[in-house]
């Protein structure tokens, strides 16, 4: 379990929490808004899917920080919208409608809470040789998603790579290096924050800032139960997302090692079964009003890794902020103004900081020992090329595509698979 500083600071915790929300902002509306426009949903239809979208990242961080007997695993972790879930979602709201899409998310929800005591088991599953590999497979994948921001985001858009675009991004990672390099106390931890900020405020003066989304904003609302229509239900796409709910877990589990490395902490095989609960939970809640499912967001490994804050008050004041944007779409509006350069430019610091983690926990592993060494070397290998070419699967069918296609469960399957095999004495000694 995370210990707690014995004294606290609104004001540090407020701006380090600010800046948790900032890394997970992006990669979580970019959730909503991929799905919102595949399906054609009005601005109004948008405005609520995005906010009740953050609203829910609160509850489902809460659920997740709070440690009950039932659920919670207690560490400094913010939960987003699970980013492999886009395209079985698309396909399920196209095909049958977007009431079956949230029946489905329902189901994949009560499908994770009752399987998470089994799925607990499986920790001797994840030695350092496997975790550590999963690790660098996590942040090394999402380094080109950051690099895709740094450019412009889009990138068959012709701005694309622009010398605004690359000015912008390339600052953002500068400010981030100097004020680590010269920076004390506080001021070195909110590194990321500051240099949004600061690159932000660079991208204004470029005329690179927009302020439409927060002047077409409504300034409140409320959440809705089934505000897009009563859930509906499916065998096929049920299945589909218990399969993306198998995809979801394997991740989060490779970020629960992270966060206990990272924390200096030891997790259970108890606390994972809570971890697994929560995001069950969350996944229901989703599914109830009509939004997403939800998992552990790997990008924030890299914000207590840069910051050296590991407690989880930050990331308590991270959850409240997300209620609140949630329910002041005008508020919320105000994160989306952040140019996709800037943000990219800190997520290629946050991704390769968890890269490095991963690495340093492979660090411990034996690589005298040729099992070892082709465990690591093939996962991470597998991942990465899965992540650049995720087509080459494209042949598959649409289940086989979802598990396959996704680089960080491909290096988790390869990981462990490869372990069992090569290691398997050694595993089988662990049991006793």
């Amino acid at each position: 379990m995370v210990h707690e500083a014995p004294t606290t600071n609104f004001g540090k915790n407020l701006l380090l929490g600010f800046q948790h929300l900032l890394a997970m902002y992006s990669g979580d509306v970019l959730v909503p808004l991929l799905i919102g426009n595949f399906l054609h949903f009005n601005q109004t239809q948008m405005t609520y899917l995005v906010s009740i979208d953050i609203f829910m990242c609160g509850i489902a961080t809460l659920l997740q920080l709070h440690r009950t007997p039932l659920m919670g695993i207690g560490l400094p972790v913010v939960l987003g919208c699970a980013v492999q879930s886009v395209a079985p979602l698309e396909s399920i709201g196209s095909k049958m409608g977007i009431t079956y899409m949230y029946g489905a998310i329902i189901c994949a929800g009560i499908f994770i809470f009752l399987i998470a005591g089994f799925f607990a088991k499986m920790k001797k599953l994840f030695p350092p040789v496997v975790t550590g590999s999963l690790i660098t497979v996590i942040g090394f994948t999402l380094v080109p998603v950051g690099f895709q921001n740094l450019g412009g985001g889009t990138a068959t858009a012709k701005s694309f790579g622009s010398t605004q675009n690359l000015v912008i991004g390339f600052l953002t990672i500068i400010i981030i290096v100097l004020i680590n390099r010269f920076g004390k106390g506080f001021i070195k931890s909110i590194a990321i924050l500051l240099g949004i900020l600061i690159g932000s405020l660079a991208a204004a003066v470029w005329g690179m800032v927009s302020t439409q989304p927060v002047t077409s904003a409504a300034w409140f609302h409320l959440p809705r139960f089934f505000y897009f229509g009563v859930p509906t239900f499916n065998t096929g796409a049920i299945i589909t997302m218990m399969l993306v709910a198998i995809t979801t877990m394997i991740e989060s589990t490779g970020v629960y090692f992270a966060l206990a490395e990272a924390t200096h902490q030891n997790i259970t095989e108890d606390d994972m079964k809570r971890g697994y609960r929560a995001e069950g939970i969350a996944a229901i809640l989703g599914g109830l009003f009509n939004t997403f499912p939800y998992s552990t967001f790997s990008q924030n490994v890299g914000v207590l890794k840069m910051s050296g804050v590991r407690t989880r008050r930050p990331v308590y004041y991270a959850a409240v902020l997300l209620l609140i944007l949630g329910l002041l779409p005008k508020a919320g509006a105000l994160a989306t103004m952040i140019p996709d350069p800037v943000l990219g430019g800190a997520m290629v610091v946050m991704f390769g900081m968890v890269g490095i983690q991963g690495m340093q926990i492979l660090h411990k592993v034996d690589f005298s020992k040729n099992s070892n060494l082709m465990v690591s070397s093939l996962s991470i290998g597998l991942g990465l090329g899965v992540t650049v070419y995720p087509q080459i699967f494209q042949h598959l069918n649409t289940e086989l595509q979802i598990i396959l296609g996704n680089g960080v469960v491909m290096g988790s399957l390869a990981a462990v698979i490869l372990n069992l095999i090569l290691n398997y004495d050694e595993f089988k000694s662990s049991k006793k």
